[in-house]
This record gives structure tokens, C-alpha cells and sequence, in this order.
């Protein structure tokens, strides 16, 4: 007997009022639970660890059957539950509604500018399918389609698509499962922005991983090894596109080589760099086949300018760091997140492996194409390290630590987290460089994290199962073929500094820490008296121009005073201090002084006496130098590979 297949859940999506920012959706399901269906939205999006309750902007729903209304109730804050169709649901005395499609149309507010929820105006309108598709609870594995209509209005005739959700031409419905599946898997040519009208999709999951960008936007593309490779840009602009594609191709074509140096092949069957480019803004999120970004404009390439800009550099390290996770976290995943539990937070101590060593790869990507030079790269990782040593926190949590809490602490971060966390990123960042120059220098050469990375991929990428916690560990001990137990005790469970002096050695660079403002060989001018001393607090400039302590760091002059964040400082010794003037004022003082400095709490004034500090040797540089011929090799093929 041939099993039954599931009839596909359709959703129709209108922007209904770009002006009011709202999108309504049309949601039907042929063969709703006979007890009574329910309908969830998901409380947070995979890529994103934080519970971001995306429900509560649903402004209307209800729910009809046969043209009659069936009661739909919420029941906790994210799940609705109708009433089961029967002949009652529309009243006494109507025909039987058992059996009848079930229709939810729902209106959700969507006025959030970034890559994790939805956003529309009268300008272009994006989202993601976690903010907008209710999943019918028990259908989740049933194929979806998905029909996008334009805005209403003559304004809007310009409008097009940009998505990697998988589009059909054609208008009938789909017949069954098979149907589904053999289009939806399909690898089709892709060449160009998408039209409104039928997108399909295997299941829920693949539905909401695949963000949507409509509007008008500027549009380039790129071919690796068959797989296009598509940029859209929305916002105003003056990138020079010939170049930015040009540099995003060089960066995908070293990433598929890394993972499938045999066949380089991609995996997914095209991509998309959606790109908001607003005043402000940075950020990334991940998906199978495309990634989110949100940019300055001014981070783009200009084309007046050749020169790789630090803002350029910065945009093309986090290009780099979304689609390295079409790899590492996409296709190989936490086992817990296998599948998502997208109703509450799921757990991992993995994340500084996930985004850390995506954090690692991202930046050097950019030196082993070429777009930047071995010193240019030596310097980010020295900002890296630096960053990571001014926080407190690093001396108190764990990275795996810090992966466990990233629901509650590092996405929710507060005046404390410098005293109290490290940043899976910044310092997971640092275990993968530790841990790939400690491989290579076991192996004498003869392996490096590339390999694990490869390896990792294989054994779960390819198969679909997750990495189940310590797993990435074995791997990396079987491919190095000797033991890292005390590796990852120090690196990953401990909470000490790395140390980094001696891997560096290996490879030729010698680490040097110095006070802000002095020289490193060959470097900067040296250090001068003017240094000022320090009162151990992040400054901010408010408003009305008060010097704000935003951050007040552990055993620093400020906290010793009895200051808190939130203090502003208004004066210091009876003269009037600002956001603006404070360092200029204290580089009148030497570390040890004692000044009286006068603050307001609230809107109580306060007066304490402050010990300056010196400034912290918290920066460091990297340097390569002369070195033996085999020293440079080994530098050269981590750097250059």
C-alpha cells in the first residue's frame, strides 16, 4: 500500500500596507487535527541566540473554514488554537464543515531594520520567515508553498524579488509530495532577481531559512563551478559593484576549495549577499543558501576609491563570515540543533567552535585570496587579541561557558559584561588560531585546523547528523593523531590567557605588548609623557555633553572610588569636564595623582577622591622577523596556505 502523502501547507503573503508597515498573511491547511489546530510562531531565529518573542507583533488574526469563522484563541504567548471544523463552527443548522480547509489570515507590524526580523515601507520590504510564517504544529515536516504578491499601487510596478527560496512558473498547485520535493531539491539556473508570484519549499524549516528582500534593488552576480552566486544591494549607494563582485568571488571560490578541494563544489544550488545599506549600521545572519547583511553605506566600495579602506575590509570580513557558515553551523550543527526547537532556547557549549572559529576563518579568507597582506592581517589579529585582554570577564567565564549563556548574557549585554563574560567570537577566534598553529606545529607541518575543518565536514556536514558536544575535539585529536585533552581543558574549559608566545615563535612573529600610544619595533612614534593615566571606565558623551561612564572595569580607579556605570562625570578638581574634553583634561595629570572629580548619580551630586591609574599594556602588535628558511615556510603556509 503506498503511503499517504501530506498536502502542502500555503501561505500568502501581501504587503498590505507599506505606509503602515504591515504585511498579511494568508495561511491554509487542506487537513487540519481533527481535535483542533494549532498555529506557533517561533520565538527566536537559528543564527541569533536570544529569545526575541517575535509573536508579539501580531496586531489581528482569525480563522475561517468554508466561508464561516472558527473560534482561534491564543494559548501561551507564541501558540493560537482553534476550535475543531465541525457542522457547530458556523452555527447551527449550516452543512457539515468536517474535513474543510482550515484559513488563518493574520496582520503582523513589521518595522525592524536589521537581518533578524521584518521590515516594510513604502521603500522596500524584507523579512524573515520566522517573523511571518505561523507553523501549523504536528505539519512541520510538510512541503510548503509559498504565493508572494506585490503592494497595491502604481508605485510599487517597480518592485522585484531577491530570495533563494526556490520559485515555480508554474500556477497549478503541486499534486503531492513528490511533486514538492523534486522541485524544491532541484538545482535550477538562477539568473536574476525573482518575480512575484509561487515559491515552494521542502518543509518549515527550509521555508524560514531563506529571507526575502522586495523592492528596488542594485543587482550583480558571479559563477563558481556553476553556482551563481547573486549581490543585492537596497538603499542608496554609490558601491562600485565590478569590484565588490569581483572580491566576494574570490573569497567564495577560496571557501568551497577549503572544504571540497577534490570537486569545488558548492553546497547549495545558488546564493544570495542580501545587502541593506543604511547611515549606521553592521551585521550579519546566516542561512543555507544566503545571508543578511546590514551595512554603512560608506563600508562599501567607493569608485572613486582603489584602496582597501578599513571599513571595506571590515564589510568583506563579515561577507566572509556569513557564508563560511553555510559550512560551519548551516550544514554542520550542534546536535541539539538537530532539528531547531524554535519555541524555546536551545543549549550548546559549542558556539566559540561555531562562531569562533567562523570568526578565525573569516579574516584570514581575506589574506589567502590576496585581498589584504600578511601585515595587514598580523594587525587585525592583534586588535583581536587586544580586545579580548580588556575585558575582565575573560579571567571569569569560559568560552564553553560563555556559548551555554549566550541566551541570557552575551545577546543581553549590560554595564557589567566587561567584568563578567568573553565573547565566544572574539576569543573562540583565538582557540582556532591556537589551536591551528599547536596542530601544525605536532604535526611538524604535515596537518593544520584546514584539515579538521574538512574532516568535520564529512563526518557531519555531509551527513546531516550534529556534532555532538566534545565532538570537535575528537575529530581535531584524530586528525592531528596525537592527544589535545590539555588543549581544550585550558583553551576551551579554562578561563586563564592562551599562550600564544610560543606558537607565534613557531612561525616566525614575535608578540609585544605595549601602552597605548607606544612604539613597537619598527613602529609608531615612542611613547611620550602625555600618555594620560587612566580611570578604568568606558566614557561615553551624553546629550547635554556630560562624560557618561558607560563601563566601570574591575580594580580600575573608577570602581576603587566608589563610581559606578552610569555616573556622569561633570567636573574634575573644580573644572568643568565633557564627553569630548575628559582626556584632554586628564593628560594634564601623571598616573598616581589624586584628583577630586564630581559626578552626578541620577540627580544627586556627588564628589569622590580618584587615585589615577597608568594605562594597562592591554595592546599588542605582531611582527614577522628574519628567521631561519624553515620558520618562513611554516609561516607562509598558514598564511597563504
Amino acid at each position: 500500500m503506498k503511503p499517504s502523502t501530506p498536502t502542502p501547507i500555503r501561505y500568502h503573503l501581501h504587503p498590505k500596507s507599506p505606509t503602515a508597515h504591515l504585511f498579511e498573511v494568508t495561511l491554509t491547511v487542506t487537513d487540519p487535527a481533527a481535535d483542533g489546530q494549532r498555529f506557533m510562531l517561533p520565538a527566536w531565529i537559528p543564527g541569533s541566540y536570544m529569545i526575541r518573542e517575535f509573536a508579539r507583533h501580531i496586531v489581528s488574526i482569525h480563522a475561517q473554514s468554508g466561508g464561516r469563522s472558527v473560534a482561534c484563541r491564543k494559548i501561551d504567548k507564541a501558540t493560537w488554537q482553534c476550535d475543531p471544523i465541525t457542522a457547530e463552527a458556523g452555527g447551527s443548522g449550516g452543512k457539515e464543515l468536517a474535513g474543510a480547509p482550515l484559513v488563518l489570515t493574520y496582520e503582523i507590524y513589521a518595522w525592524d531594520l536589521s537581518v533578524r526580523a521584518a521590515h516594510l515601507d513604502a521603500s522596500h520590504g524584507f523579512f524573515n520567515g520566522t517573523s511571518l510564517f505561523l507553523m501549523p504544529l504536528g505539519r512541520e515536516s510538510s512541503p510548503c508553498e509559498i504565493d508572494i504578491a506585490p503592494p497595491e499601487g502604481a508605485q510599487y510596478a517597480g518592485w522585484r524579488i531577491a530570495t533563494s527560496l526556490r520559485q515555480t512558473p508554474a500556477p497549478e498547485r503541486l499534486a503531492d509530495q513528490n511533486a514538492v520535493e523534486s522541485r524544491a531539491g532541484a538545482s535550477v539556473s538562477s539568473p536574476g532577481p525573482k518575480t512575484f508570484g509561487r515559491f515552494l519549499a521542502a518543509d518549515y524549516d527550509e521555508l524560514i531559512d531563506h529571507p526575502v528582500e522586495m523592492g528596488t534593488f542594485s543587482h550583480t552576480s558571479f559563477d563558481i563551478g556553476g553556482v551563481v552566486h547573486h549581490i543585492a544591494i537596497t538603499g542608496r549607494h554609490r558601491a562600485d559593484l565590478t569590484r565588490l563582485r569581483d572580491d566576494l568571488a574570490k573569497i567564495c571560490a577560496w571557501q568551497i576549495r577549503l572544504f571540497e578541494p577534490q570537486t569545488a563544489a558548492a553546497p547549495m544550488p545558488e546564493y544570495w549577499f542580501l545587502i541593506m545599506a543604511v547611515g549606521e549600521g553592521y551585521g550579519g545572519l546566516e542561512h543555507r543558501a544566503s545571508t543578511a547583511l546590514i551595512c554603512s553605506r560608506d563600508d562599501l566600495p567607493s569608485v572613486l576609491e582603489k584602496k582597501m579602506s578599513v571599513a571595506y575590509r571590515r564589510f568583506l570580513g563579515l561577507a566572509s563570515h556569513e557564508y563560511f557558515h553555510a559550512w560551519n553551523v548551516k550544514r554542520i550543527k550542534p546536535e541539539v540543533f538537530v532539528p531547531y526547537d524554535l519555541a524555546r532556547e536551545n543549549y550548546t557549549r559549542q558556539l566559540w567552535f561555531f562562531e569562533g572559529f567562523t570568526s578565525y576563518y573569516d579574516d584570514l579568507a581575506l589574506v589567502r585570496t590576496g585581498l589584504i597582506d600578511s601585515l595587514a592581517y598580523l594587525e587585525m589579529i592583534a586588535e583581536n587579541i587586544g580586545r579580548v585582554t580588556a575585558q575582565a570577564g575573560r579571567l571569569k567565564q569560559s568560552v564553553a561557558d560563555s556559548s551555554f549563556d549566550a541566551w541570557v548574557k552575551y545577546y543581553r549585554q549590560d554595564e557589567n559584561s566587561p567584568n563578567a563574560i568573553v565573547s565566544y567570537y572574539q576569543k573562540g577566534a583565538m582557540v582556532a588560531l591556537a589551536l591551528d598553529l599547536t596542530i601544525r606545529q605536532l604535526t611538524q607541518g604535515g596537518r593544520s585546523l584546514d584539515d579538521v575543518m574538512r574532516a568535520l565536514w564529512v563526518t557531519y556536514g555531509k551527513s546531516g547528523q550534529g556534532v555532538p558536544e566534545g565532538g570537535v575535539q575528537r575529530v581535531a585529536e584524530e586528525t592531528a593523531g596525537c592527544t589535545l585533552g590539555a588543549f581544550f581543558a585550558h583553551a576551551v574549559d579554562g578561563t586563564s590567557d592562551l599562550e600564544l608566545v610560543p606558537l607565534f615563535d613557531f612561525v616566525g612573529i614575535d608578540l609585544t605588548w605595549k601602552i597605548p600610544g607606544q612604539a613597537t619595533p619598527g613602529g609608531l612614534a615612542h611613547a611620550t609623557p602625555a600618555t594620560p593615566p587612566t580611570l578604568g571606565a568606558k566614557i561615553g558623551g551624553e546629550a547635554n555633553g556630560d562624560a557618561k561612564l558607560l563601563h566601570v572595569f574591575d580594580g580600575g580607579a573608577a570602581q576603587q572610588a566608589g563610581l559606578s556605570a552610569g555616573d556622569a562625570v561633570i567636573a574634575i578638581d573644580g573644572l568643568r569636564v565633557s564627553g569630548a574634553t575628559l582626556e584632554r583634561r586628564l593628560r594634564t595629570y601623571a598616573p598616581g595623582d589624586c584628583v577630586e572629580l564630581s559626578a552626578f548619580r541620577r540627580d544627586e551630586l556627588m564628589t569622590v577622591q580618584v587615585t589615577l591609574q597608568p594605562q594597562p599594556a592591554q595592546t599588542c602588535s605582531l611582527t614577522m622577523r628574519d628567521t631561519p628558511i624553515d620558520a618562513k615556510a611554516r609561516r607562509n603556509a598558514w598564511l597563504l596556505g
